[in-house]
């Protein structure tokens, strides 16, 4: 897996990498579409960048793939057979996963430090702010998306800055995929059900 299947800018894209962002291409675009076929996508390409984020010691970035595989699972039979159902979140709900999402931001920080994690402040919003989009994908809530669309740009500038120029670029797509499962799902949250 560590074959290299073409250089850019100086930078080798493995076998892994490559197979990796392609699966987790097809998974998010499927994501966007509220697709239940996207979650066996979302746990291989999770597996596969699970093995490459240890490589070059993006620890919470590893750690994140091992959530998107529990949160995968639960997704698959979570969803109906039709897909996500998109709603929205209630306006208390969104103001305590931030206050919580803050704190744990801030607590576990520390952590990532202490086993030298390469860069402690974009990775832990990444960790966190993954796991409270991937929740919120699972309970069908069209604001995922806004989260992932943050969580998303934030890694696209990490990747770049740490040299992973092929991942950098494979999330500023996902920053793209983002706005358009939030117009997607938005859209679907907000227009009525025709009546049986």
């Amino acid at each position: 897996m560590d074959t290299v299947l073409f250089t850019a800018w100086s930078y080798d894209v493995t076998l892994l990498e490559g197979i990796a962002a392609t699966t987790a291409l097809v998974a998010v675009y499927l994501g966007t579409t509220g697709k239940r076929i996207m979650w066996p996508w979302w746990v291989i390409s999770s597996s596969l960048y699970a093995i490459w984020f240890y490589q070059y010691e993006y620890y919470a970035s590893m750690a994140t793939q091992f959530i998107f595989i529990a949160f995968g699972i639960w997704g698959w039979f979570g969803w109906g057979p039709r897909g996500a159902d998109p709603a929205s979140i209630p306006w208390r709900y969104r103001a305590i996963g931030l206050a919580a999402f803050a704190a744990a931001w801030i607590a576990f920080t520390p952590y990532l430090q202490s086993v030298g994690a390469v860069y402690i402040w974009s990775d832990t919003l990444g960790l966190l702010g993954s796991a409270l989009a991937q929740f919120a994908m699972v309970k069908e809530k069209w604001e995922n998306w806004l989260v992932w669309l943050v969580v998303n740009v934030v890694l696209t500038v990490q990747f770049w800055l740490g040299e992973s120029y092929f991942t950098s670029i494979v999330y500023l797509i996902f920053t793209g995929m983002a706005i358009l499962g939030l117009v997607r799902w938005y859209r679907r949250a907000h227009t009525p059900s025709p009546a049986l």
